[in-house]
This record gives structure tokens, C-alpha cells and sequence, in this order.
């Protein structure tokens, strides 16, 4: 089954959204609208804190994983976050944090089912602000204890 919906929670200051299931380039898109519209819900000058939640996400094919891939980092650096990992690329070095309608993004979890990749990205780039994980509920768990 696919997962392609973010949702705000302006209760929490937390913007979950979810990418799973075997995608296409459209459900990518899809799932990027989601994601826009739900930024777009939060109040400008506001903070938040995001859950990235892609466990169960297998792209259909190269083309579409290089669709997903580029979209949390770019996103967030439109809100002031520059996702950890990307520490990894050195074309990364140069990405521009901005700060869209004053909104701020001030803290990530992250969730994949890749087991080898979650637990190197979170002994190089977990902090006490981002952290990486195999479950979605130790992820919300972990964000939702958090103030913003």
C-alpha cells in the first residue's frame, strides 16, 4: 500500500509526512504537493518540527529515487534546516538556508526501513535536534517530546 500524504498538526507544531510503498515519479510528485500544501499551512513567522516518515519506500526505478532524494533536503533548506546527511555530498557545501515567510524548521526525525543506512546516519548525524530511525513510532515518539 502507498503512503503518499503530509498532514501539519498545528497542535503539536508538527508536520508529519509519509512516502511509502513502491513509487513513481508521479506519486513522488504527489507526495511533494502534499508536502507544499502542508508547509503552506503553517502560519508565517511560526517554527516547526518535522517527521519524515519513508519506511516501506522503494522507488520503481532510478529516475524516481533521484526525484525523491532531492526534495526533504531542498525543502527544509527553504526553512532554515540543513538535513545532516547531506554532509555526505560535497555538492551539498553550498546549499542556501532561507527562511520562507519567516517559518523555521527546528527539529527532524527521519524514518527508513534500511536498517544499515538508518544506524551510519545516525552515529555520523544524529543529534539532539535530528535523530534516524526503523520505527515510525519511536520516530514520533522521540519528535513529539521535543518544544519547539
Amino acid at each position: 500500500m502507498k503512503n503518499l500524504d503530509s498532514l501539519w498538526m498545528a497542535h503539536e507544531q508538527l508536520l508529519v509526512t509519509r512516502l511509502s510503498g513502491d513509487v513513481t515519479i508521479s506519486d513522488i510528485e504527489k507526495w511533494e504537493t502534499s508536502l507544499y500544501k502542508a508547509l503552506d499551512a503553517i502560519g508565517d513567522g511560526g517554527k516547526f518540527k518535522i517527521l519524515v516518515d519513508l519506511f516501506g519506500f522503494s522507488a520503481i526505478n532510478v529516475d524516481a529515487h533521484k526525484r525523491y532524494r532531492e526534495i526533504i533536503p531542498s525543502t527544509l533548506a527553504g526553512y532554515g534546516w540543513r538535513v545532516g546527511y547531506l554532509d555526505m555530498f560535497e555538492e551539498a557545501n553550498g546549499l542556501l538556508l532561507t527562511s520562507k515567510r519567516g517559518i523555521r524548521c527546528v527539529a527532524a526525525a527521519h524514518v527508513h526501513q534500511d536498517a544499515t543506512k538508518i544506524e551510519k546516519y545516525q552515529s555520523l548525524y544524529g543529534t539532539g535536534r535530528e535523530q534516524f530511525f526503523t520505527d515510525p513510532l519511536q520516530a514520533r515518539e522521540w519528535i513529539a517530546q521535543l518544544a519547539v
